[in-house]
């Protein structure tokens, strides 16, 4: 029994050595004979990616990043399992010939398998190059290298090695089901007006469909760039029946709030990952929607003619999951203001899961694949934390260098759990330092807002869970007897680092309306606080030795504590 103890505790410090595999998202084929596939994820906030590399050979196999696509000062790996069991180096090229072990090993083995003539390979690195022979990963495509032998002997690879160029971090996949269609949401020859901005709606009726399908890429289809902000499409409840073409907010199609799709200015097409879709047709044939388009007119130009909107790839062939988007962050109301001259001003919108059941008769926890960060011109950074229990475990989603021209949809590189009862912060960061009167929360480019829209299955009937802070307990501890008072001290404030700071920590500290609303516009209103948000420090780069070190650490503590409690 003793032995049996030993056994189980040795495998237990193997497994926490090795760390829980994250999901792997992504995969690409790396030749055209679909011999090689190679699966990845990655955690930008830890710095780290996991990779699986899948070769038809019982021999070796070898993976690596080139700077120009062949040998000379590639960074490689090369693994196996042979007559002795597995072996897994880390390896750098110096010519056309056999790479050199480096000396400092800073790939990750997790497992080697081989079986029924395949080699299985799965490793860790820092997305960080960890010493002179490892190449950093970039946001950039990179050249992937491979070869493989039919043995273990590691020799010449002949043909069996190929390049193909990749973005890891920003990879979208590209996929053509046999039976793929798309239709279009846009505008129809809509003059847009000569205001500085304006936000323009139409509701309709999307295309009818006898059964489900599943829409798996979403493209921009934009007629005039310098005008089109932003696109939002939303599913409208049952009780919307009738088309209609609007400005936005004005007390039409404003129950329409479900968020379907979104683009930002300077993002892309965006593809959902293979295990999900977003549903339409079947029991949503009945719904309508509302295409919100953000004109952007700072030169207030006349009698442009606009016909933007967004095109929807779909197919029957549906996937495993049906996704869904929840609006998270600050709710869009004029009741907050950014002061000016501020260097770097931070306002928060709280979601707490909890409060989803209220709203919903069976929910679930959700799966974060992918999230579009949202503010306007004074927007400097986003972050998105994520509480269990009250304590942060995580940063579900960072971007510390915000732009407003380059917004797009990022994939988190891993699915994310969030559970039910766990709790999100949006946290946004402003620079005012060049405006002179204040920023308030609204819909205008020169307005400001604080959002985070996340990807997520299996889809729920979810519309924002967000929050606003409590106006009167803000006025009050502000020093103002009523709220008409606070406006007027907040207009004639002198506004400096002292008070600028005050008031940034009073409006954190009082309490928050904490918003829950479902795809049928009921929702539940909850008070709430504002939890601390702390910078997770990325996790170190550690060589092979280092790893080793720390599993012999483990292993005896492990036995330490085996031997007391004997």
């Amino acid at each position: 029994m003793g032995q049996l103890s030993l056994v189980l505790l040795l495998l237990s410090v193997q497994w926490s050595c090795a760390q829980e595999d994250p999901l792997l998202p992504f995969s690409e084929h790396l030749d055209p004979e679909h011999n090689v596939r190679l699966k990845w994820g990655f955690d930008e906030i830890q710095g780290t990616i996991l990779f699986e590399l899948t070769v038809n050979t019982s021999g070796w196999v070898s993976f690596g990043f080139s700077p120009k696509g062949g040998m000379t000062g590639a960074d490689i790996v090369i693994g196996g399992v042979g007559p002795k069991g597995s072996y897994f180096t880390d390896r750098h090229a110096e010519g056309n010939s056999i790479p050199v072990v480096d000396q400092q090993q800073d790939y990750k083995l997790l497992s080697l398998i081989e079986s029924n003539g395949k080699t299985v390979m799965k490793f860790q690195r820092s997305i960080e190059s960890c010493d002179e022979n490892d190449l950093p990963i970039t946001n950039l495509p990179m050249k992937l290298i491979y070869a493989y032998g039919q043995s273990d002997d590691i020799a010449y690879h002949s043909n069996r090695r190929g390049t193909k160029e990749v973005n890891l971090l920003k990879y979208m996949p590209r996929v053509n089901p046999p039976n793929s269609k798309y239709f279009d949401v846009t505008m129809v020859n809509f003059t847009v007006p000569a205001n500085q901005t304006y936000y323009h709606c139409k509701v309709m009726r999307a295309p009818t469909f006898d059964r489900k399908q599943h829409i798996y890429r979403i493209e921009p289809f934009i007629t005039n760039i310098d005008l089109v902000h932003h696109l939002l499409l939303y599913r409208c409840p049952p009780s919307v029946t009738e088309p209609l073409e609007a400005k936005c907010y004005t007390g039409k199609g404003e129950e329409c709030m479900e968020t379907v799709a979104v683009w930002g200015v300077g993002g892309g097409a965006f593809e959902l990952p293979e295990m999900a879709g977003l549903p339409i047709g079947g029991n949503v044939v009945d719904f309508f929607y509302r295409l919100e388009v953000h004109y952007n007119n700072p030169n207030k130009n006349a009698g442009r003619v606009d016909n933007s909107g967004l095109r929807f790839y779909y197919t029957s062939e549906l996937r495993q999951h049906d996704a869904a988007i929840l609006m998270t962050g600050l709710a869009v109301y004029p009741g907050y203001a950014i002061p000016p001259k501020a260097k770097s001003f931070l306002t928060y919108g709280l979601c707490d899961t909890a409060y989803i059941p209220q709203v919903l008769e069976t929910p679930h926890d959700l799966q974060v694949f992918s999230v579009m960060m949202h503010t306007h011109l004074a927007g400097r950074k986003v972050r998105v934390g994520h509480f269990r229990g009250g304590k942060q475990i995580d940063l579900l989603a960072v971007d510390e260098n915000y732009n407003f021209e380059y917004q797009e949809v990022t994939n988190l590189g891993k699915t994310k759990t969030v559970q039910l009862g766990d709790q999100l912060l949006v946290e946004c960061t402003y620079n005012t330092e060049n405006r002179n009167t204040l920023t308030w929360g609204g819909f205008s480019t020169s307005d400001e807002m604080c959002l985070a829209f996340l990807f997520y299955y299996p889809a729920m009937n979810l519309s924002s869970c967000w929050s606003f802070p409590d106006i009167e307990s803000l006025s009050s501890a502000m020093g103002a007897t009523d709220i008409l008072t606070w406006f007027n001290m907040m207009y004639t404030k002198t506004w400096n680092d002292t008070s600028i700071n005050q008031y940034q920590q009073t409006l954190k500290t009082v309490d928050q309306f904490v918003i829950v609303i479902n795809s049928f516009n009921n929702g539940s209103y909850n008070n709430g606080t504002i939890p601390d948000l702390k910078v997770i420090p990325p996790a170190p780069c550690m060589s092979g030795c280092a790893i080793k070190s720390l599993a012999l650490i483990l292993l005896l503590l492990c036995l330490a504590v085996h031997w007391a409690s004997s």
